[in-house]
C-alpha cells in the first residue's frame, strides 16, 4: 500500500509539474509575478542567511581548531577545513535544509490556503492555468535567486570564522586568512552553486505541490506545510549524496 500511494504520488507530482511548465498565457503577469517572488522568497531571506552564516562559520572555525591540536598539523590548516567544509557543503546543503523550513513551509500554507478558500477553483473556472500562474513564478525565482544567497553565505560564513580569530586567540587572523587562500579550488564553488539549483528546484516544487493538492481546511494546511518541509528535506539529503558522487569523483 505504501509503496502504490508513493507511486500514485510521484504520478501526480509528474502531472502538476506539467501543467506547471508550460507557456504562460500572460508574459507581462508572469514577470510581475516572478519580481514579487523574487523580493518575498529571495530577498527576504537575506537576513536569515547571514545571521545563521556568521553563527556556522564561526562554529566551524572553533570546531576546526579543537580537531586540529597535534604540531605536525600547521596553524593554517584551521583557515583551509574551515573554508572546505563551508564551501562543500555548509552553503548548499544545510543551507538549502534552513530556506526548505522557511520558504517551502512559506510556499505551501500560501497555494494550501488559496486551495480551501476555493481561490484556485476560481481561477480554473476563468480557464487560468492555476499551476502555471501560481507555481512557476515561484519555482523560477527560487532557482534564478538561491545562487546569489548561496554567494552571500559563502563570504559570511567565511568571515564569521575571521570574526573569531580577531577576538580569539585559537589562530591569528593572518594565518586563518592564509589558510582560507592555500589549494583553493575553484570548482568547490560551483560545485555548491550547481548543488543549489537542484535543491532550489525541490524546494519550491515539492511546496507548491503539497500546497495545492490540500483537501479540507486550515488543519489541512497546516499538516501539508509540515509534509512538504519533511520531503524536501528527505529530497535534498538524497540528491546530494548522488551530486557529491557525480560531480566530485
Amino acid at each position: 500500500m505504501i509503496l502504490k500511494s508513493s507511486l500514485q504520488s510521484f504520478g501526480q507530482y509528474c502531472i502538476f509539474m506539467w501543467k506547471v511548465f508550460s507557456l504562460p498565457d500572460k508574459w507581462k503577469e508572469f514577470f510581475k509575478r516572478y519580481i514579487n517572488e523574487i523580493s518575498k522568497l529571495g530577498i527576504d531571506s537575506i537576513p536569515l542567511v547571514i545571521i545563521i552564516s556568521l553563527f556556522i562559520g564561526a562554529v566551524c572555525c572553533i570546531q576546526m581548531k579543537l580537531n586540529v591540536q597535534s604540531p605536525l598539523i600547521p596553524r593554517y590548516s584551521i583557515g583551509l577545513a574551515t573554508r572546505e567544509v563551508i564551501l562543500l557543503e555548509f552553503t548548499s546543503s544545510i543551507l538549502c535544509l534552513i530556506l526548505a523550513g522557511k520558504v517551502g513551509s512559506n510556499i505551501a500554507s500560501e497555494i494550501g490556503t488559496m486551495r480551501v478558500t476555493e481561490q484556485i477553483d476560481a481561477l480554473d473556472i476563468m480557464g487560468i492555468n492555476s499551476a502555471n500562474f501560481l507555481v512557476l513564478p515561484k519555482v523560477v525565482a527560487m532557482v534564478t535567486f538561491i545562487p546569489f544567497l548561496v554567494i552571500i553565505s559563502m563570504c559570511t560564513s567565511l568571515y564569521g570564522g575571521y570574526l573569531v580569530t580577531v577576538f580569539t586567540n585559537i589562530v591569528s587572523s593572518s594565518t586563518y586568512i592564509y589558510g582560507i587562500q592555500t589549494k583553493f579550488v575553484e570548482w568547490y564553488v560551483w560545485y555548491g552553486l550547481i548543488k543549489s539549483l537542484f535543491f532550489a528546484f525541490v524546494i519550491s516544487s515539492v511546496a507548491s505541490y503539497f500546497g495545492y493538492y490540500v483537501k479540507g481546511g486550515a488543519l489541512q494546511v497546516g499538516k501539508a506545510s509540515t509534509n512538504s518541509v519533511v520531503m524536501s528535506s528527505i529530497l535534498i539529503l538524497m540528491l546530494d549524496v548522488i551530486l557529491t558522487k557525480v560531480m566530485l569523483q
